[in-house]
């Protein structure tokens, strides 16, 4: 009896829950194509691994742990010729390859002057062509690489860079510049990792990249089947010794798969980030719409009470209307979830990372799928369910429902306002402490505080907020205005529930545009007051090469150039602590070039005499003070003891954690042929030159190298502010996902708030209101709600980012900026969703027939 009434009530008021449903389904198809797409594209590159990594890899032993297994500074890690020859000797090896591979190098199409590289700042990979028995590669164009200036590209370099065989392609590295023809294009046999990759003979591979002959990069060995990976490894490390790096097939794509997971995280969070919006605010859509639905159906369930029906029956009865539309949501949602899987395996395409478009879909995918669509449903519809079961047989005597609970009233005021004052108390303790762990804490709790209250006192915060905001609606649009204005105010709880959607959406984005706008404004101002130089070239992968370094330095209009080189060491303190860092080395100009915020010492006992800098953090923690000596390990034997000389100020985000060093007094502990190259210059113009005209001319004296980026300060600013755009534009995509949420609820509010008036709309028209007034009527409560929900969210946004900003003042956010130009576009804009949103409710209500809608019961 009880899932018969349920079923029928539930297909009696389908069209009423779509809306609803639609939340559902979106929460539930992010959820699940996050997880598609991560299943897909991590048994894509298992896939890969298996199938192309050899039995046993031997390279060198990098000098520090996270330098890599291909490049440790300046110095491409290799292994001797002869090591291919002892591990081939080896029992259980049937082939053994020496292979050629480096990361720094750059491809460059001559034609063009640009990089012939990869989207998405993937790295181009130039070696030897090797073929094996795994090699991902075939030639399906040319031939393989033979002679010392010919190379061969992948398919998808090739064609992002509109190369084929017998086009030149050229090659810079930190050993020079080097020309050579395309003989062939090969292409990968699955999954393009997304690098771009080239291919020369050995001999020429050994010269141009690695700078001398007999050397490989590392050796792959192939068992003959009768000897475990991890028996061939310990027999090949036992015959190598030390000094060597040796990984099995498993432990290769073990380490892999670390790599790119790391990468394809970020795209499952932010992806999860749109699932727990969608989640939230169509939490509030889904107990409006059965809080509606209940005060429609209050004549119907108190018949079903008379009927005998218990508290229990009739709980039970909602939940059971929830479970199924938690579980015709969650089933579409996981069908949706697909498409959103294979968008963004397309998205990963565009940016050269081609993933299986055969779609992985494990028990974990329907599990979670119908656990976060039945889960949070049923918990919705919880409270409503609650109060369906309150409801007294004698209702059903009663046209308009249960009268309110005044103890109810009473207890919601109280707790809100607990809240409320307990939030905002939290956070301006979080603003009073700043960057510290009460800080932080409070700020956390605080939000959280704050945001319940808020929801928890809409209700009561819409009376008097809609009664002031809607006292211009009855002079400018007549009885249009007036029934708006008290339609909106006439059951504030379902006001209150519909604008919380909105009001999260928005407190979310102007919180996080008052952090962003705070974050651009203190480093502009940091950059301003710290930054001496007039221009910075940034290198990518590569390093700067010295003839980069010369054909900067022979720029007319150009003063100095500054060189800033990262070593990469370990630390290690008087008081026992040792920790892997990288320390900037830089020319004794730098003075000119950084304004250094000092705590204590000086930046010229940095440049000009053996001593390091470290942050004020680093020197609190380990008790450090000027004079303190510290012991600098840049591995294979080379350390220094150096004294501190400069203890930077915290607060300024070009300096906290980073430690400065001399380039000489490196070079008293590191041989030239071990250190890195310089990643960056900066540079400043002659007094009395044009800065413009010079920074014409660098960028023109650098022309021959694309891989360099050349910026001014103006530059550079923009960079930092493109930088934090793309954090704002994630912000931006998630606050419109919960505007298309809220909408949402904003057109079901009002549709079953047409249903449940309906006679009321019926004797409206029949003593005069036309479709014109009513359809205005309609529109103009629904701005009005959407214009309180933006207002408190923009309240609610603003206590947030100011408190964030002070709790994160002594780290760097020192300026305060409130975007006014977006908070005033967002409440205009809200005002314009809650137009659009009653677009089609007015439109329904207004083809009424005035009869049929008198008579409805």
């Amino acid at each position: 009896m009880l899932l018969k009434t349920s079923l029928r009530s539930f297909y009696a008021h389908k069209g009423r829950m779509l809306l609803s449903m639609i939340a559902i389904v979106l929460s539930v198809g992010f959820v699940s194509g996050t997880l598609v797409f991560s299943n897909t594209a991590t048994s894509t590159f298992d896939r890969l691994f298996a199938s192309t990594a050899p039995d046993v890899l031997v390279t060198q032993t990098p000098v520090k742990k996270n330098a890599g297994p291909r490049q440790d500074g300046a110095a491409t890690l290799t292994v001797p010729a002869s090591t291919v020859t002892q591990v081939a000797a080896q029992p259980g090896v049937k082939t053994a390859l020496g292979q050629i591979e480096v990361g720094n190098a750059t491809l460059v199409n001559p034609r063009t002057n640009r990089a012939a590289g990869p989207a998405g700042g993937a790295p181009a990979r130039v070696g030897a062509w090797v073929p094996g028995p795994r090699t991902p590669l075939k030639i399906t164009s040319g031939g393989a690489p033979a002679g010392g200036r010919q190379m061969m590209i992948d398919a998808d370099t090739a064609a992002r860079s509109k190369l084929g065989v017998g086009d030149p392609i050229r090659v810079i590295n930190s050993f020079g510049t080097f020309d050579y023809t395309i003989s062939g294009i090969a292409t990968f046999d699955g999954t393009n990792p997304g690098a771009a990759l080239a291919f020369l003979d050995v001999p020429t591979a050994q010269h141009d990249l690695l700078g001398a002959p007999d050397l490989f990069t590392s050796v792959a060995a192939f068992g003959n089947g009768g000897v475990p990976d991890s028996q061939l490894k310990r027999t090949i490390a036992t015959t190598l010794g030390s000094g060597f790096d040796v990984q099995t097939a498993a432990e290769q794509k073990a380490a892999n798969s670390k790599d790119v997971g790391s990468f394809l995280n970020f795209m499952k969070f932010a992806v999860l980030g749109f699932a727990g919006i969608s989640l939230l605010v169509g939490g509030f859509l889904i107990v409006n719409t059965f809080s509606m639905l209940i005060a429609q159906r209050t004549r119907e369930i108190g018949l079903l009470r008379a009927l005998g029906g218990s508290r229990r029956q009739v709980n039970r009865s909602v939940l059971v209307e929830a479970l199924l539309l938690g579980l015709t949501g969650s089933t579409l949602g996981l069908l949706a979830g697909l498409g959103i899987a294979q968008l963004l395996i397309g998205l990963m395409g565009s940016a050269g990372m081609k993933i299986s478009s055969s779609l992985e879909i494990d028990a974990t995918v329907p599990v979670a799928s119908y656990t976060v669509g039945l889960v949070v449903t049923v918990l919705a519809a919880w409270l409503p369910a609650r109060r369906a079961g309150r409801i007294s047989p004698m209702a059903a005597l009663r046209d308009h429902g249960t009268p309110a609970d005044g103890a109810a009233t009473r207890i919601r005021t109280v707790l809100g306002l607990a809240l409320g004052i307990g939030g905002a108390l939290l956070l301006a303790l979080a603003a009073a402490n700043g960057e510290s762990a009460a800080g932080g804490a409070g700020l956390g709790l605080g939000v959280l505080l704050t945001l319940v209250g808020f929801v928890v006192l809409g209700p009561l915060l819409a009376t008097g907020v809609i009664r002031v905001l809607g006292a211009l609606l009855p002079r400018l649009f007549g009885p249009s205005g007036k029934l708006a204005q008290r339609n909106a105010m006439r059951n504030p709880r379902r006001t209150g529930a519909t604008a919380a959607a909105l009001m999260i959406g928005l407190a979310l984005v102007t919180g996080f545009s008052v952090i962003t706008s705070s974050m651009v404004s203190s480093t502009n101002a940091q950059i301003e007051r710290s930054v001496g130089a007039d221009y910075l070239v940034q290198a990518n992968q590569t390093g700067v090469t010295a003839a980069m370094v010369a054909a900067a330095k022979g720029t007319p209009g150009i003063d100095h150039i500054t060189e800033v080189v990262n070593v990469l060491t370990t630390l290690r303190t008087p008081d026992g602590q040792s920790q892997e860092i990288s320390v900037t080395a830089v020319s004794p100009t730098i003075t000119q070039d950084y304004h250094f915020p000092v705590r204590a010492g000086s930046a010229e006992a940095v440049t000009a005499g053996d001593a390091v800098s470290v942050d004020q953090d680093f020197a609190q923690a380990h008790h450090l003070s000027v004079g303190d000596r510290v012991t600098i390990d840049y591995g294979k034997g080379h350390t220094q003891s150096v004294p501190v000389g400069l203890i930077t100020t915290k607060g300024n985000t070009l300096f906290d954690k980073q430690f400065y060093i001399a380039v000489a007094t490196v070079g008293q502990a590191l041989p030239a042929d071990q250190r890195p190259a310089a990643g960056a210059l900066l540079g400043k113009a002659a007094a009395g030159a044009d800065k413009d005209r010079t920074y014409q001319a660098l960028q023109d004296a650098l022309s021959a190298y694309p891989q360099l980026d050349v910026k001014d300060q103006s530059a550079f600013k923009e960079l930092y502010q493109q930088r934090v755009a793309g954090l704002l534009n994630l912000v931006y995509g998630l606050l419109g996902l919960a505007i298309i949420v809220a909408v949402l609820g904003v057109i079901n509010t009002l549709a079953l708030s047409v249903v449940e008036r309906t006679r009321e709309i019926g004797l409206l028209r029949a003593i005069g209101l036309s479709r014109r007034q009513l359809r205005r009527m309609i529109r103009l409560e629904s701005v009005v709600i959407a214009v309180f929900g933006a207002l408190l969210g923009t309240g609610l946004g603003l206590a947030w980012g100011v408190t964030a900003q002070q709790v994160l003042k002594s780290g760097g956010l020192q300026v305060l900026t409130v975007p006014v130009t977006t908070i005033v576009v967002v409440l205009l804009l809200s005002a314009v969703v809650g137009l659009l949103a009653a677009l089609l409710p007015a439109f329904r209500a207004g083809r009424m027939n005035v009869l049929d809608a008198i008579a409805t019961d």
